[in-house]
């Protein structure tokens, strides 16, 4: 046994030899700035960046997500899946051994035998036993071998920065669905404050009708309004209870189930978020990290190809035992040591079209990675581009705000003593509804926007 097993030592040395896979090279280099104006020096730990909105409830949600998401543990089943192919993968760096025991029994049932058969008229029962132990390695000359091992783990880090990415997308969805689902419940608290004061003023239309101060156009001015009111109420709550819907779908649970608490709208804050550099981003997001994985198992795979186009060396180390009866099994052993060459002569281009398949892979995952790269770059840009605007039109908005509420106080207050006419008091009040409307929307937007800067710079995830 000795030169068995010095053959299967020199063929584990001759794996161990091979190039190991290197990080690929995109061939973009980030800017050394962001393009978008943005804070400088503030929060840059983004770990549980959630709790940074002043919100409870919100972290509740959020570990009811990870829970519950059907999503995520889909995810994390694939990761599971990853996690065999490399097992798999890896089986063949080292011999394969089997063993073997079989019992066999030949029985003439009738006639006088052949040549072939053991058995025969004088002898018409025969038996024997065997046992074996074989050992088999093939020998990675080129590297195919470890190369395939190396797209198995690269692929499992892939699963595995794909379940980072499943995991922040869902986050944060939960977190702009919560941001969404409490502004719709304030549109819903603003539009029935609206009816109520509609109403207010259709009671003092009415009034002054009824006493021939207005004019029956007055009146009907502001039913109108008031059954506009009443038509805008039922719409929004509609899309609460929708915001609501999604919400619980994300969480993996029925709408039934879902409890939002006690909070509201204007308790949400968000926190100033430092971006850091572009050059950061690319170890900040899992996306870029996922990509990145895939093109270098992809490049593995490459290898792997081509060295199925070469020759392969096996060699095998058997040894065993047989005898006509069980209790001498073990009193014949033999052992057979052997080498086999097989090389591929002609398979129809088959080879080579599997060559050419696994490079075209690759040169399509090398521009998937640039251009998860881009589009990372582009997220970031978007999000702090979109921060300054609201909060230069949430500025500009307050002062819309303040000024629409003293001009209506002004014209009701004036048309009630007979200074001035319902029109006025109309347009004020519409003008009052769209301005405390859009204040929600505007405080919605800058919420989501900072929540998409989060997820835009990987929302604290980072490379284990």
């Amino acid at each position: 046994m000795k030169p068995s097993l010095s053959l299967l030592t020199l063929c584990l040395l001759l794996g161990a030899c091979s190039t190991p896979v290197q990080r690929p090279d995109s061939g973009i280099r980030p800017p050394a700035a962001w393009h978008s104006p943005h804070t400088v020096g503030a929060i840059h730990d983004n770990q549980q960046w959630w709790n940074r909105f002043g919100s409870p409830q919100l972290g509740r949600l959020i570990e009811q997500a990870r829970l519950g998401s059907y999503d995520l543990a889909a995810a994390i089943a694939r990761v599971r899946q990853a996690q065999a192919d490399t097992v798999i993968a890896g089986g063949s760096q080292l011999p394969e051994v089997k063993a073997g025991l079989n019992a066999n029994r030949q029985k003439l049932i009738r006639g006088s035998g052949y040549s072939q058969l053991d058995a025969d008229s004088n002898n018409d029962a025969v038996d024997y036993f065997t046992a074996n132990l074989v050992a088999s390695y093939e020998i990675d000359f080129w590297g195919g071998q470890r190369a395939g091992r190396d797209s198995a783990q690269l692929s499992l880090r892939a699963s595995e920065f794909d379940q980072a990415t499943v995991e922040l997308t869902l986050l944060s969805g939960v977190a702009s669905g919560y941001a969404q689902a409490l502004s719709l419940q304030e549109q819903s608290r603003i539009a029935e404050l609206n009816l109520a004061n509609a109403q207010s003023v259709l009671k003092l239309v009415q009034t002054r009708f009824d006493s021939g101060s207005a004019t029956a156009l007055e009146l009907a001015q502001q039913k109108s309004l008031v059954a506009a009111q009443q038509r805008q109420l039922p719409l929004v709550r509609q899309q609460a209870e929708d915001a609501r819907i999604s919400l619980a779908t994300l969480l993996g649970r029925p709408v039934q189930a879902l409890s939002l608490g006690q909070e509201h709208f204007d308790q949400l804050t968000w926190p100033a978020i430092d971006a850091g550099v572009p050059s950061q981003l690319l170890s900040r997001r899992p996306d870029i990290a996922r990509a990145e994985a895939q093109l270098a198992a992809a490049q593995a795979d490459v290898t792997v190809a081509r060295a199925a186009m070469l020759p392969t060396v096996t060699l095998t180390a058997e040894i065993g035992s047989g005898a006509d009866r069980a209790n001498d099994i073990l009193r014949s052993p033999f052992y057979n040591l052997t080498a086999g060459l097989l090389a591929p002569v002609f398979n129809n281009g088959r080879l080579g079209a599997q060559r050419d398949k696994a490079t075209a892979r690759q040169e399509e995952l090398l521009e998937t990675y640039r251009g998860t790269i881009i589009n990372g770059f582009a997220d970031v840009e978007k999000a702090l581009n979109s921060i300054r605007g609201l909060d230069e039109q949430r500025g500009w908005q307050s002062e819309e705000l303040s000024q629409a509420q003293t001009a209506f106080n002004i014209a009701q207050s004036r048309y009630q003593a007979g200074a001035e006419d319902l029109l006025t008091v109309l347009e004020t009040q519409r003008t009052l509804y769209a301005a405390q409307d859009l204040n929600v929307q505007l405080r919605l937007s800058r919420m989501q926007a900072s929540i998409a800067l989060y997820k835009a710079l990987g929302g604290g995830w980072q490379v284990l």
